[in-house]
């Protein structure tokens, strides 16, 4: 975003719906311009409070365990913390070399890992929250779609891995949601009942319902109906 605040040189977090920041930036698998250097393609961009770290260490072996499901389902995997490129490096062969966890052992992180010393594509992402900390970056996560649109954006703290079940969860919702304009209800999974776009009225409610029968609806605001996994499948994939 380009308009700074002038109190304090603080540069406003980038919200839901907002062009992603662009930035280059050095990272363990070279140089990135981002995010033009993933047009066409979902990003996750992801932040974590130090190399070194054990909550990191097991949320980088993890997402690096699943990054194939990631790529698989049209989405790269970008990382970053407020550590030098030598750090970065160090910190991933321990990985690689030393570290085995919950069944995962000789992990290696082939997705980029950005460094960011000077904090500055921290501080344009809004990932440094000073009540939590000046000197790390918070456990951000953003979403970005292939037209470098920031989607959805999850902060934890520096206390609380993520749960990478349901990071791939509100991708594929968000993807869905996009290819057959519905909407997903809580804990949607693939297979589960969607959310179709509101009826308007009752009258047009009971229309619905009885012109096609693949769509229930409980009131004339909630509707849905049943998209099978196979059809997700077979639709995500030719997006």
């Amino acid at each position: 975003m380009e308009n700074e605040i002038n109190q304090g040189n603080i540069i406003p977090m980038p919200r839901i719906g907002d062009k992603a920041p662009s930035f280059k930036a050095v990272t363990t698998q070279g140089e990135i311009n981002f995010p033009e250097d993933y047009k066409d393609s979902w990003v996750i961009l992801f932040s974590h409070p130090a190399d070194f770290t054990p909550v990191c260490t097991s949320e980088f072996m993890t997402f690096a365990s699943q990054e194939e499901k990631f790529n698989q389902a049209g989405c790269k995997l970008v990382g970053l913390s407020i550590d030098g490129l030598y750090s970065h490096i160090a910190w991933l062969r321990t990985i690689k070399e030393k570290i085995e966890y919950k069944g995962m052992k000789d992990v290696e992180v082939k997705f980029p890992l950005i460094e960011d010393i000077t904090m500055e594509v921290a501080n344009k992402y809004g990932m440094v929250q000073p009540g939590e900390s000046s000197t790390k970056a918070v456990r951000a996560v953003f979403f970005i779609d292939p037209k470098g649109v920031i989607r959805a954006i999850i902060y934890y703290p520096l206390s609380l891995g993520r749960n990478f079940d349901e990071l791939y969860r509100a991708l594929i919702a968000m993807q869905v949601a996009d290819k057959f304009s519905i909407a997903t209800p809580a804990d949607w999974h693939p297979g589960d009942d969607v959310i179709v776009p509101t009826a308007g009225s009752c009258g047009v409610a009971k229309e619905r319902m009885d012109n096609q029968t693949d769509i229930n609806c409980y009131d004339w605001f909630f509707c849905t109906k049943k998209i099978s996994k196979e059809d997700i499948e077979k639709g995500l994939s030719s997006k």
